[in-house]
């Protein structure tokens, strides 16, 4: 089993790509009223600066900054993860099938529908994500502005709009003025 190791950099400002474990559809922005509140809630609970974002249908790329002395964006990507899993999958607004039993066997077939582990199973996974998410940790002004225009342009760069004011699921339009795009 690999072990990672994460960087745990106090009020560090870090740059993410979290993506579902099936790619290819449209369920996050389908579902974006429900990402955005639990986004919203995990910012309640656990406060964090969003430098800039952008949902795909299939994944996402933020830029967040942490509060002085802390490093845990695992748990807000944790509680992110979990609150729109449960707003979709309890809405039944994805093809979430609780259990199947296959020769006595008890499995879970998720949003991606492949057998779940029995570990999977333990923990509730519904296999609408990938079990990790990407970080990045920006290093310094240069590397900040490359990635807020990543998000930016991730749009585009997929083919959804020619312009990225034209995605509707990014801070592009809030962040341009603040960047001076």
């Amino acid at each position: 089993m690999s072990v990672y190791i994460r960087p745990r950099r106090p009020g560090a400002t870090i740059f993410f790509t979290v993506t579902l474990a099936e790619r290819g559809g449209d369920l996050l922005t389908r579902e974006i009223g429900a990402l955005r509140d639990a986004v919203r809630k995990t910012r309640a609970a656990h406060p964090f600066r969003i430098e800039a974002w952008v949902v795909m249908p299939d994944h996402l790329h933020a830029v967040w900054t942490l509060p002085e002395g802390d490093t845990a964006y695992s748990t807000r990507w944790g509680a992110i993860k979990a609150r729109f899993t449960r707003a979709v999958r309890d809405g039944g607004r994805v093809g979430f099938h609780p259990t199947l039993r296959e020769n006595g066997i008890r499995t879970v077939v998720g949003w991606n529908p492949t057998l779940r582990s029995a570990s999977k199973l333990r923990k509730g996974d519904a296999g609408i994500w990938q079990r990790r998410f990407w970080e990045h940790h920006i290093r310094d002004a240069a590397d900040f502005r490359a990635h807020v225009e990543y998000c930016w342009f991730n749009p585009v760069k997929h083919g959804f709009v020619e312009d990225p004011g034209d995605w509707p699921y990014s801070s592009y339009r809030r962040d341009r003025a603040r960047f001076g795009a």
